[in-house]
């Protein structure tokens, strides 16, 4: 049974009486078998397994400790365990109470949002600072939804970014109407299905005996107020406060440093032995980490004893030599490519090593950049199907005709609105049946300009100018075509989109269509667009072999898509599939390459860790920007901490093509790699120097 394989410490853990529980699970420590630990601990002492709810960071994580459980207990007890990110459990328990909860992805939220910001008029405020541009003030607003508890957004913006002041009321009136937009809708984003799920844990009793949190160290304000509101009477918290790395998106590491002022009968367990790392290895990252400020004592200690090889520090003079230097060592090693990771601080530094490992025929695989979820045309592909399946999404409308050259989202957002008119609420019968008696279909705005709003329709299009383009009758009788701004290049792009739905209707599987799609003289139309603009040179002009190549890539992806809809017979699953298992599916082989971030919770046989040179790794932009020198140095520990044998650390001298000269990275002379010199001493100065300012 899992409570006979823990250690002393994790026994002690796992089997705690007490109602209030914090366990520090340093790397490599077994935190995960103190979890499950745990969770076999309440099933043996009467506890349902459906009165058990397990948050984790990952859907991925949630998953692997359910199937430890039920190799145990097996699946049927196992899979009544309430487990996953706490995205997830607010989804399945707002479906519960609501099936009509449309989830939408941050990026298309972020068209909406862009739709109202660009209706604004900032020229009227004289300000010294330009305003935030739409898409940074929906950021903002969101790392607002996630860690503000007291201010309205208004206040906020005047107490965080006083310089921004003049703009704030424009700011709270734009996230207004973009709030009731989506109420109207009645589309959530991630942030929404976590204010939702906490006003519904405060009215309703959820049934939960215990709630365990792993990856404590890095939930943020909103999320700390979700376990407040379920308040269950026993909870167990499980992190590491070296190991907080998410401040960039509202983590905040006083939430696990003040657990037990929180909850002063709180019980701290330190699980101090290390199972991953050898001893060279696990030093390095403790004379580094150590420089942070000790939240809770603790002490690891090292179990291995068959390898100790010592981390081996390589100096390049050029940076592409430390590339092309990596992925020479990567080609001679012994180790099996899939247990090698090259771990980055920043994306660029993943395109040479990308690139050098290419060029030797090394196969390798990225994850922390761009994923295949992220592509556009995959995101292009789930839009059209969207629309499909409910046409009241909006989002993937705006976000569709994006691509017609001369309409932007806030006219798209008015083509959508049009079409709806037309229909009496309904988009589709307002593109296929408007109707005739409504000539104009778009609504006048009233002009405010306190507010940055303003009227810029003068009076109504001819739809004369699109009498060549081939159109049927009936859409040329439509009065969406009457839009003032509707270019004959817009206009083809709705019809396009009025063809595919035609053929579109009635069709079931999944994997029709979405080869019908992929087929469609629309999305030809984007793939070109998109292919054209990967392919565009400095000077403006398309490289035809380069666009060649780019449409072939995106035609790959195409038969990968169709490939994930295989299995789905369901529109709704499919789609839920996509949107909310899209983060956790990885795809290829070979050669690792994650940002600091993707690795975390991962474990190679063999790591490198690229660019450490000062400005790069530490980043001292992100750091000036409202990081800190503590979080950099706690992605450096993340980062040595996810190799098990062999530790490589690299840096290189000189940029030839920016002609500028690095220094080697303040963590280097942390571990004691390089002599404490000058350039060291210069560093700490400055540091000092920036702390006292702030």
């Amino acid at each position: 049974m899992p409570l006979s394989r823990l250690n002393k410490e994790q026994y002690e853990a796992a089997t705690s009486p007490h109602s209030r529980n914090l366990i520090i699970a340093s790397a490599g420590t077994g935190k995960t078998s103190t979890i499950v630990g745990r969770i076999a601990h309440l099933l043996q002492n009467g506890v349902e397994p459906s009165e058990i709810l397990l948050l984790t960071f990952t859907n991925k994580a949630a998953a692997e400790m359910v199937e430890r459980v039920a190799s145990f207990f097996g699946s049927k007890t196992a899979s009544k365990i309430d487990a996953g990110t706490f995205h997830a459990v607010s989804y399945r328990w707002l479906k519960k109470f609501d099936s009509k909860v449309v989830l939408k992805q941050q990026r298309e939220l972020k068209t909406l949002f862009r739709s109202v910001y660009e209706k604004r008029n900032f020229q009227n405020i004289a300000a010294e600072v330009p305003q935030y541009g739409g898409n940074y003030l929906y950021d903002l607003y969101s790392l607002y939804q996630n860690t503000e508890l007291s201010r309205d957004f208004e206040s906020w913006i005047k107490h965080n970014y006083p310089e921004h002041e003049l703009y704030a009321l424009i700011y709270a009136d734009v996230v207004e109407e973009f709030e009731g937009l989506k109420k109207e809708f009645g589309f959530l984003n991630f942030n929404d299905l976590l204010i939702e799920f906490r006003e519904l844990a405060k009215k309703e009793k959820l049934g939960y005996k215990e709630v365990l949190v792993d990856e404590y160290q890095d939930t943020n304000a909103l999320q700390g107020t979700i376990i407040d509101a379920i308040n269950p009477p026993s909870l167990f918290c499980v992190g590491d406060y070296d190991q907080s790395i998410y401040a960039f998106n509202g983590a905040d590491i006083n939430i696990i440093g003040s657990f037990t002022k929180k909850y002063p009968n709180a019980k701290v367990f330190n699980l101090s032995k290390n199972y991953r790392s050898t001893l060279p290895i696990l030093s390095l990252a403790n004379r580094v980490i150590e420089h942070n400020e000790r939240i809770y004592p603790k002490k690891l200690e090292v179990t291995r004893t068959d390898v100790s090889i010592p981390p081996k520090l390589l100096a390049y003079d050029e940076l592409f030599d430390q590339y092309h230097g990596i992925a020479h060592l990567i080609s001679k090693t012994d180790t099996p490519h899939e247990d090698i990771a090259v771990i980055f601080r920043n994306n660029a530094t993943a395109d040479g090593v990308e690139v050098a490992l290419r060029e030797l025929g090394i196969a390798c695989k990225r994850k922390g950049g761009s994923s295949f979820f992220d592509a556009k045309e995959v995101k292009a592909v789930l839009d059209l199907y969207t629309l499909l399946v409910n046409e009241s999404d909006m989002m993937a409308f705006i976000h569709l005709f994006e691509y017609a050259k001369g309409i932007g989202s806030a006219m798209a957002k008015e083509l959508y609105m049009a079409l709806k008119t037309l229909g009496s609420g309904s988009m589709f019968y307002g593109l296929y049946a408007p109707d005739e008696k409504i000539r104009n279909p778009f609504e006048k705005r009233n002009v405010n300009h306190q507010l940055g709003l303003f009227d810029d329709f003068l009076e109504l299009g001819a739809v004369g100018k699109f009498a060549k383009l081939g159109f049927d009758n009936r859409f040329m009788k439509n009065a969406v075509l009457k839009h003032p701004k509707l270019t004959k290049d817009g206009a083809m792009f709705l019809y396009e989109f009025y063809l595919l739905y035609k053929e579109l209707k009635g069709m079931k599987q999944p994997r029709t269509i979405v080869r019908k799609i992929a087929a469609s003289r629309l999305f030809e139309h984007i793939a070109s667009t998109l292919a054209s603009k990967r392919a565009q040179l400095k000077d403006g002009s398309i490289d035809e072999n380069l666009k060649s190549e780019a449409l072939l890539k995106i035609q790959r992806k195409m038969v990968l898509l169709e490939e994930l809809s295989k299995p789905y017979s369901d529109h709704e699953r499919f789609l839920n599939a996509m949107i909310l298992g899209s983060n956790d599916l990885t795809q290829g082989e070979g050669v690792n390459l994650l940002s600091i971030h993707a690795s975390k919770g991962l474990e190679f046989k063999e790591v490198y860790v690229i660019d450490l040179m000062d400005g790069r790794f530490p980043n001292r932009k992100l750091m000036a920007r409202g990081g800190s020198l503590d979080e950099e140095r706690r992605l450096f520990y993340v980062a040595v901490t996810r190799a098990k044998d062999i530790l490589y650390l690299s840096f290189a001298k000189y940029d030839k093509i920016k002609k500028t000269e690095f220094v080697p990275s303040q963590f280097l002379y942390e571990a004691s790699l390089l002599p404490k010199d000058e350039h060291y001493r210069k560093m700490v100065m400055m540091q000092e120097k920036n702390e006292e300012k702030d």
